[in-house]
This record gives structure tokens, C-alpha cells and sequence, in this order.
């Protein structure tokens, strides 16, 4: 049975005027999801602008206005929950200036829905989208063929559309992809099966998600516990205590296990794992706990706990696919801060292997530029060693993120290859 408490967190992203506001609109309107004073605030702006019904935009256009006047805009969530599933919706700005949006808004979601218009088909936005959604290793792909209304329900558009998306998808690293043909303005396929479009056998948009299967995201093989902070209380009932406080990034720690502390390499094994005043046999990801160990080792915040027999890689040098965030390009051999789990120091970009063009997929080796937007796979080196797995491996262990010092602005997140 499905677990009614279950969460779903998704992401949005499509071109600029593909009607995502419109479609968010009709899933929160359509399933009821919003409340009684806002649908009336509105429809009464509905009804201002010479709407003849509601404006579905309204629900997810309040950023609107922060555009105009230039303000960065970040990633909105939205929150709607159906008796069968809760969902947060990570809504990213569909401009290609703000793809570097979509990085942050995907880095989490367990599904992602990439709108199309059906006139124009599969676009540089549309691929871009998609390869930061595989890059991101976001499992499951729903491609909402939009706007269906606009082609009079034509099964013929629709296969287009996704011929034109399989060709290109067929370099991606996503397992689970599907197509719905939609009309978002008229609700056609959205919540409710379409009259309009009985050739289509499928389920409509929010059913899928409702019923879709989705695993953890959490490694629960390789155990690893990125020290935060030491404990050690001054009262005289917890005198000689000494505790690694932090939070499980993954796997399983237990009472007894031999483990080994990262990067000094002195091993041990767990004497306690406390939360507040109660003792715990064991702690998983994603728990906050502290942690001590039956010998005293020299243990400091970003320091990394793990098991002796299953140790991350440990290097200065680190390859990861870099996506550029920031307005001004990367300097050759700057130094920026880098943060990974609970260890932050000093790093600088070494070398940058290749950028990828997102219309072909291809490797650029030639040039060696990194501007906002740009995906590249670069050579790290950092002052000390950092406890990493591949971002394939583990979500949490396995991303980074830079820092320019004297903005203390983040330039850029990456992905270990």
C-alpha cells in the first residue's frame, strides 16, 4: 500500500511563455489545494485583468513583479498535498539566465517535469533542462507535451514532439521517462483524463505522480559521518565526556563497529550514540547525532567518520562536473572557499577538462572559459585532502560547492565524477 504520508518533491522547468505557472495553477486549483481567500483574491484579480474565468498563472507568478525590477529571483516551493501523496514543487524561472536556478531547485526533487510547447518542440531549453536533470541524477522524467489545445489534440504533434525528445534523451542517464500530452490552460490531462485526446491511454499528470514509485535518494550501504562539532560539556555529570556531534550522511553506524576517522586514518569503535539524554544501538541517514569512541583520537569539525572496511576516496585532486552559477566568469588559479558536508578550506580550480555543449552533448576541449551557465567537468585542488564519492554514489558525500571570498558569493556547484 502507498504510505499516505509519503513525500514527492519534484521540479519544474521549461522555456520561457511553455505555460509552466499556468500548469502549477491548474494542479493546486484542480486538486483543491488552495485556500478559500486566496482563490478569492484571485479571481477578483482575474476579473480586473478582463479574464472571463481564473487566471491559473496568478498562483505562481507572485515573483513576477521581483523580475521587473531586477531582483534576483531564486527557487520558489510550493506545497499541495492529495489524500494519497504530500508534494513540494520546486518551481524554477524558466529564462535561460536563470538555468543555473534549476541546479538548486533539482539537487533534492525525486522527479522532474519538463514542459513543451507542442508547436515548438524539444528546444535548447528543453535539452538543458534535461541534461542538468541527468547530471543531477534525478530518476524519474515526466515530459508534459504542452499546449495541445493549440494543435487541435493532434496525435500526430505529439509523437513529434517525442521523437524529437527520444533522439536526444538517448545520451542521458535517466531510466524512467514519460509523456503526457497536456493542455494546462484547459486542464486537459492535467488532473482529469482529457476528453479531447482519447487516443491517449495513459494516466493524467497527477495521477502518475500520485502512484509513482520513488526509493530514498540516501545511500544506505557506505557509512559516513562528517563531523560538525566536539562535544565536551563542563558539568560534572558529563565531565569526561567527548562526543562528535553531526549528521549521518549515509549508510549505518552501530554500537561496537570499528571505524576509522578520516583523513588522520587512526581507528577505533563506537562507544555510544546519544540524541539528547537517550542512547541509541544505532543511527542512520539522515538522524543528527553525537557519536564517541572507545579510544581518543584527535577528531575535529570536517573530519569524517566512517567504516574501516569501507573507506571513501581521499584526495587534494578531484574531478567534478562544475555548473558555473555566477555573473562573472571563473579567474584562472583563484582561490574560493569550498564547502563539502561539514569541511570547509581553500581551493582553486587546476584545470578544466572540457565543457559540454548542451544543443549536441559533445565534449568541448578547446575552451577553457567557465561563464554562467556553463556545465564543465574541472580538476579541483584543495589545501587538504576531502573525503568524497562519486555524486552517482552519493548525493550528499559527492557534491560541492565554491565560494568567492571576497564576494561571498556562490559561484558554482559541482558534482564528483
Amino acid at each position: 500500500m502507498l504510505d499516505n504520508n509519503q513525500l514527492l518533491r519534484f521540479t519544474t522547468a521549461g522555456s520561457v511563455d511553455d505555460g509552466k505557472s499556468t500548469l502549477i495553477g491548474r494542479l493546486l486549483y484542480d486538486s483543491k489545494s488552495i485556500f478559500e481567500d486566496q482563490l478569492q483574491s484571485i479571481e477578483n484579480t482575474s476579473k480586473k485583468k478582463g479574464h472571463n474565468g481564473v487566471d491559473l498563472a496568478l498562483f505562481t507568478d507572485g515573483l513576477r513583479d521581483e523580475r521587473e525590477q531586477g531582483i534576483t529571483i531564486d527557487v520558489a516551493y510550493r506545497y499541495f498535498t492529495t489524500p494519497k501523496r504530500k508534494f513540494i514543487i520546486a518551481d524554477t524561472p524558466g529564462h535561460i539566465q536563470y538555468t543555473r536556478n534549476m541546479v538548486t531547485g533539482a539537487s533534492t526533487a525525486n522527479a522532474a517535469i519538463i514542459l513543451v510547447d507542442a508547436r515548438h518542440g524539444v528546444i535548447e531549453q528543453t535539452k538543458r533542462h534535461s541534461f542538468i536533470a541527468s547530471l543531477l541524477q534525478i530518476p524519474h522524467i515526466i515530459v508534459c507535451i504542452n499546449k495541445m489545445d493549440l494543435v487541435d489534440y493532434s496525435e500526430d504533434a505529439y509523437n513529434e514532439v517525442i521523437n524529437q525528445f527520444e533522439e536526444f534523451s538517448s545520451k542521458l542517464l535517466v531510466q524512467d521517462i514519460r509523456f503526457i500530452p497536456i493542455s494546462a490552460l484547459n486542464g486537459d490531462n492535467v488532473v482529469n483524463r482529457s476528453k479531447n485526446m482519447d487516443w491517449y491511454q495513459g494516466a493524467p499528470l497527477l495521477h502518475t505522480l500520485e502512484t509513482m514509485h520513488i526509493s530514498s535518494d540516501i545511500n544506505k550501504v557506505d557509512a559516513r559521518f562528517p563531523v560538525q562539532t566536539v562535544l565536551r560539556p563542563q558539568s560534572d555529570k558529563h565531565r569526561d565526556y567527548r562526543g562528535y556531534a553531526g549528521r549521518v550522511a549515509s549508510g549505518i553506524f552501530r554500537v561496537g563497529d570499528e571505524v576509522t576517522a578520516m583523513p588522520s586514518g587512526f581507528s577505533s569503535k563506537i562507544k555510544s550514540i546519544d540524541v539528547l539524554d537517550e542512547s541509541l544501538k544505532e543511527a542512520y541517514a539522515p538522524m543528527s547525532i553525537s557519536m564517541t569512541l572507545e579510544d581518543d583520537i584527535d577528531i575535529s569539525r570536517g573530519d569524517m567518520i566512517v567504516r574501516t572496511n569501507n573507506k571513501p576516496e581521499s584526495s587534494q585532486d578531484i574531478e567534478v562536473m562544475l555548473c558555473w552559477l555566477n555573473d562573472n566568469s571563473a579567474k584562472p588559479r583563484t582561490k574560493y572557499s569550498i564547502k563539502h558536508t561539514s569541511n570547509d578550506q581553500k581551493a582553486m580550480i587546476k584545470e578544466i577538462i572540457y565543457k559540454i555543449d548542451i544543443e549536441t552533448l559533445n565534449r568541448n576541449t578547446e575552451d577553457k572559459s567557465l561563464n554562467m551557465n556553463d556545465i564543465s567537468k574541472v580538476k579541483i585542488r584543495t589545501t587538504k585532502p576531502l573525503m568524497v564519492d562519486s555524486y552517482r554514489e552519493n548525493r550528499t558525500t559527492g557534491s560541492i560547492i565554491l565560494i568567492d571570498d571576497t564576494t561571498n558569493e556562490t559561484v558554482a556547484a559541482g558534482m564528483v565524477v
